[in-house]
Parts: structure tokens; sequence; C-alpha cells
């Protein structure tokens, strides 16, 4: 024991703590030599080669160089085989792998439906199919800008859509050996914007642009606003598509009623806080654009196009009941038939359709049914002989007429020379004041002299007149059919005010653009005016009894009070005065058929799809404070001095 005392006591001796340290190293060094398992292999190679020989299709994935070095993405689908083929071009910031990628299957159908439901355009036709994601999503490089505007006074930069189309265009018809060089452009919604843009300095490849409801003019009356009424329900579509490159952001909601989110939350902007917008570029801009300045009027591709020389042949496709973009294709084609002096340049259709319903199943839409797929018909004979004329070498003939209608009543399809025109020869359109009259009646006559001066109802913010049926399941529920849903509900309320014609004798048409002119007072110091044109259904219909009864909207729209002498400069409304509101509703070809009745309705509110004008005049809306939001007495009138009525473009023969 004292000799094992001795030696730990002498520092040139080993201490046990020391030889403990020294075999753990050693034991360290030893496992860091010998694995402590096996090897064993992973299954999964470093890169899969695809075997596709059994294809009928080839896919490339590409990254497009532009001309500030930027490289954008894009799938390229050529069937196998293909020779001196055109190339059918789509540029969209909803993701171009996914888009093309609906299916694992060997043939090119089934990978685009769903998305390209066109398929039997694509496929039949033969067409090099090349889908690319804009600037900034997805794939692509560089900085992403909601509906990327021209360069000039709102984009300080060199490139936008248009310059991106163009390098876009020369690469593929440089490095695109299957095809014939020629290009044609089509797409959707924003992705109907992009060939509106197209059209802005065109590359001489590019044959033919089909623009299908296009984003045209956000304020006026397509996604964002209406005649200056904030359309609250894209706020979740505002944040999804700029949160993140990829979409992978998701708007949240702590309620099953959409209703209910965006009355509790108060103000638009009041909502936009709590779910963090302010960090979405263009959120910010829309707070500080809440009127039809400069920063909307630079980018209204029908006022840009209509400055532009006409070069490329453009094909506009409308929906008669485009619930998104229900605005921009007549705006566009209103804008720039006046330079197609040869009538071989500018085509329009207009089809009974939700908003892309075009390339879906166009049977029915909601209760409608229309007893043929107007879908199909449209891609079988106007849209398929449109592009095999511009885009195959054979040079198909061009058999389309320049205006091709659908209308609606009667369910057929009409080919105009012209648009509006109701009918080939024989018929002209007649504007003709359609009245709204003392006891809730509507009719042809004017007020008659010792009639009631007004109809009045009391619009309370705190219980808003919805656009459809609650709950208000977001997007999920009735999105798509709500402009063609039942108004007997509204029409039963109390803050609606009604009026309806006495039984048709005979059927009345219109075609083209009714216009509002209402003469109205508000207690308050702001309103908006929600008018809508509706075709009443027999009480019972031989055949469909689900339309007995059916009140159906053929026409309508929204005008924010404040805008009513200047669309920029906001003004606040001489409180109890009759003033003149005029403002246009949206395009119609219809048939008010013998039997039915026509019908108007008048209201304040239409929530939570347009945010609560809280009917006290506040400088931006956007952030109205709760006690902003008062009831207020609404007044339309109806004497021979200041008579309300809808002009309709009635056709007469």
């Amino acid at each position: 024991m004292s000799s094992w005392r001795a030696m730990c006591s002498n520092n040139s001796i080993m201490r046990p703590t020391h030889l403990l340290v020294a075999m753990g190293l050693a034991v360290v060094l030893v496992r860091a030599q010998t694995p402590l398992y096996p090897n064993y292999p992973s299954e999964i190679p470093a890169k899969i080669q695809a075997s596709t020989n059994s294809f009928d299709y080839v896919r490339r994935d590409v990254m497009i160089p532009m001309r500030d070095g930027v490289k954008l993405h894009a799938v390229v689908l050529i069937p196998k085989g293909a020779r001196n083929a055109p190339i059918l071009l789509t540029r969209t910031p909803y993701n171009a792998t996914g888009l093309t990628s609906h299916a694992a299957s060997p043939h090119l159908g089934p990978i685009l439906q769903g998305y390209d439901n066109a398929v039997d355009v694509i496929v039949d036709g033969g067409y090099i199919r090349v889908v690319e994601d804009v600037r900034g999503k997805y794939g692509s490089e560089g900085d992403y800008v909601m509906n990327r505007p021209l360069s000039g006074p709102q984009n300080p930069t060199p490139v936008d859509h248009s310059t991106d189309t163009y390098d876009t265009i020369d690469w593929l018809v440089k490095n695109t050996p299957e095809s014939n060089g020629r290009v044609g452009i089509l797409g959707i919604s924003y992705d109907g914007f992009t060939p509106l843009m197209a059209l802005v300095n065109p590359h001489p490849a590019l044959k033919v642009s089909v623009p299908m409801n296009p984003m045209v003019d956000g304020w006026m009356g397509d996604d964002w606003f209406h005649n200056g009424a904030f359309r609250e329900l894209g706020m979740s579509y505002i944040y999804e598509q700029e949160a993140s490159r990829d979409n992978s952001e998701r708007w949240w909601t702590g309620h099953q009623d959409d209703w209910d989110v965006y009355l509790e939350e108060g103000s638009a902007g009041e909502l936009g806080q709590r779910h963090g917008m302010e960090q979405i570029g263009f959120w910010r801009k829309i707070l500080a654009h809440p009127s039809y300045d400069a920063f909307w009027r630079d980018q209204a591709m029908d006022r840009i196009l209509g400055s532009q020389p006409l070069k490329v042949p453009v094909l506009l496709v409308a929906s008669l009941w485009d619930q998104e973009d229900i605005y921009g294709a007549l705006a566009v084609y209103k804008a720039i038939k006046p330079k197609d002096t040869a009538n071989d340049k500018v085509f329009l259709v207009m089809g009974p359709w939700f908003h892309g319903q075009e390339i879906g199943d166009g049977s029915s839409l909601g209760a409608l049914k229309f007893h043929s797929d107007t879908a199909l018909y449209f891609r079988q004979n106007v849209l398929r002989p449109f592009l095999d004329h511009y885009l195959k070498d054979s040079g198909s003939e061009n058999v389309i007429s320049p205006v091709t209608a659908f209308e609606t009543g009667t369910n057929k399809w009409l080919k105009l020379p012209s648009w509006p025109d109701g009918c080939l020869t024989g018929c002209t359109i007649k504007p003709t004041p359609l009245y709204l009259t003392a006891g809730g009646r509507a009719g042809f006559a004017p007020p008659k002299p010792g009639d009631s001066a007004y109809d009045e109802y009391v619009s309370d913010p705190a219980k808003p007149v919805p656009f459809r049926r609650r709950p208000d399941l977001g997007s999920g529920q009735t999105w798509q059919n709500w402009l063609v849903s039942d108004q007997r509900e509204a029409s039963g309320r109390t803050d609606v005010a009604v009026f309806v014609s006495d039984t048709l004798r005979e059927p009345v048409k219109i075609s083209g653009q009714p216009v509002v002119n209402l003469i109205a007072s508000t207690s308050g110091t702001d309103s908006d005016w929600v008018v809508k044109v509706i075709d009443v259904y027999p009480d019972e219909v031989a055949g469909d009894a689900e339309m007995g009864g059916y009140q159906l909207m053929i026409s309508a729209d929204i005008f924010r009070g404040r805008y009513r002498e200047s669309l920029e400069t906001p003004k606040a409304i001489e409180a109890g005065k009759p003033l003149l509101y005029k403002f246009a509703l949206p395009t119609a070809n219809h048939v008010f058929l013998a039997g039915h009745r026509m019908m108007v309705q008048v209201q304040s509110s239409w929530f939570p799809l347009y945010d609560r004008n809280p009917q006290t005049f506040v400088q931006n809306i956007f952030w109205a404070k709760p006690q902003d939001y008062r009831q207020a007495t609404q007044r339309v009138f109806h004497t021979e001095g200041d008579a309300s009525f809808v002009e309709l473009p009635l056709v007469v023969q």
C-alpha cells in the first residue's frame, strides 16, 4: 500500500486516471478505423435513368436564357417522331412541372389531363407542347412580380413578360429541331394575361395568340377590384402566390364559414395585418393604390394593346359567367378590333361558361343545362381550326367566324360578323331603358306622374348581403357556379330592392353591355351599389323541375359610390341627395323567353366577395375603423325627373 502511494505521488509515474483516459483514446482510435456495423449499400441509385422507349412523347426539361442572364425553366413535350410540328406555348406562375405531370403514363394525353383538358386539340393536332415557369416562380430564376408590368413607369427593369416571351420563342425555334418554326401562345386567366403581353413587340415566329379569360384590368373589373370595390376573397390568392416561390405557404383560417372570417376581422387592411400580409409586395401596392390611378392605368392591357400595332392574329375567349375575369376579354376586343380593317386578325368567342370551363365539360353550368357540350364545340369547331390554319405548314382553311357567340336562353351558337351584334342580318342593337318604377315593378314604360318617388331599404354593414348562400366554404363550395346561383334568397331580404316586369308575351333579346342609370340617395356619406339583371323563370318548367321559379343572374356588378365623379379621386357623397350612378354591367347575349319575367335587384353589399363599405366616408376603406361602419337608409328614385333604369342593348328586327 505504501509503495502504491509512493508511485502515485511521483509525477513521473502515470496515475490511474491518466491510464483510463489513454485506454479510452485507444478504443476511439480503433473504432475510427473499424466500422461499428458492416457497410450496407443504398438501393437508391445516384440518378435514375428512366426507360422511356415505349413513350409516345419525348420530355425535355430546359433552362432558357433571357437577355438579362436569368434562366427560365420550361417543360418541352414533343410527340415521338414529330417533324415540322408547330409549338404551343403557355407561360405560367403555377408550376410547369406539376402541370405536365398529371399521371404516370407513357402517353401525352394523360400527363396533361386536368390542366390541358384541351388535349383533344393538342394531341390530335400533333403539337409540340411547351409550358414555362414565369420569372421568379417554381423552377425559374429571377424575381417575381404579380402580373409584371411592361418596362417603363411601373417597372424600372428592362425585362417584362413581353421580352421574356420573345426570348423564349427565339430559343425554342432555334433549339427544337422537330418544330416548323411557328409558335402559338395560349392560356387561361394569368396564363391568358401572358399571351396578351406577347403581342407587345412580338417575335416574328409568333403566329397566333389565344388569351382565354385573361387578366386585363385588375381595378376596373377583373381580379382585384370591380369599379373600386375590393374583391376581398382574393386575399388568400395574393398571399399564397407571393409568400413563396413554390406556393408552399398557405392562407390560414380559424372558421369553417368564410363569412365569419371576413366579418370578424373588420376591414380588409386589418385582416391582412393579422395574416402578416404586409410582407407581401403586391399587397402593399394594393393598399397604396385603392383608386384608379396611374399604377392601374399603366398596366391595363386593353389600353396598352390599343396603342400597339396589330401584327399577330388573336382569338379572344370570354365566359359569360366568368367569376374571376369577366371584364378583360371584351375590353381588349373593343380596344383592338378597330385596327382590324381587313377583318382577319381579331376573333372573339363567348361561351356559357365559368372561368376556364371552355377546356372542360361545357354541358351544364350549375342548374343550367345546355343539351350539348358547348366547350367541346368550341375546341373542335373554333380553337382547332384556328390554330391549324395559322400554325400548320398545310395552311388549312380558316373557317371560323369573326365572332362565335353562344346565345343563352335559346341555347344555340351564332356566327356573327362583329360584336355587339344580335344576328347575321336584318337586326340592330337599340339601347332601351328598362325602368324601375313604383310598387317594385320593372318595364319599358317610364314612371307615371303621381307615383311614389322612391323605394328604400336599410343597409347594415353588420349584416351584409351574401354573394352566395351560407355557409361560405371558400373555393370548395360553389365558387365556379355562383354567378348562376338562384337569387331568390336575396330577393326575399328587406335590404334588397326588387323590381319585376310583367310576364313576357314574346321573347326579349339583349346583346352587349347593359348600362346602369341609377338615381339613388344614401343617408351616409359613402355607399356601394350592386345592380343585377335577372331572368325569372316560370313557376313550373316542364321537364326541368329544378328551374321552376329560378332567378338567374344574366349580368351584375358593383360600383363604389365614392368614385361617382372621378375614378382616381374619391369624394364623400352628399347625404340624402339623389345622385346619378352610371356604370356598365358585364356583356350578355341572352334571350328572355316568353313566359319569363325580367327582374332588377339593387343592394349595397355583396359579402364577403367584396369588402364592406363603411357607409361613412373615410380616406382609405382598407383602414376603416369599427366605429366607421354605420347603417344607412338607401333610396332608389323613380319619378319623371329622377328615373332609375337599366339601359338594355335590345336586339330589334
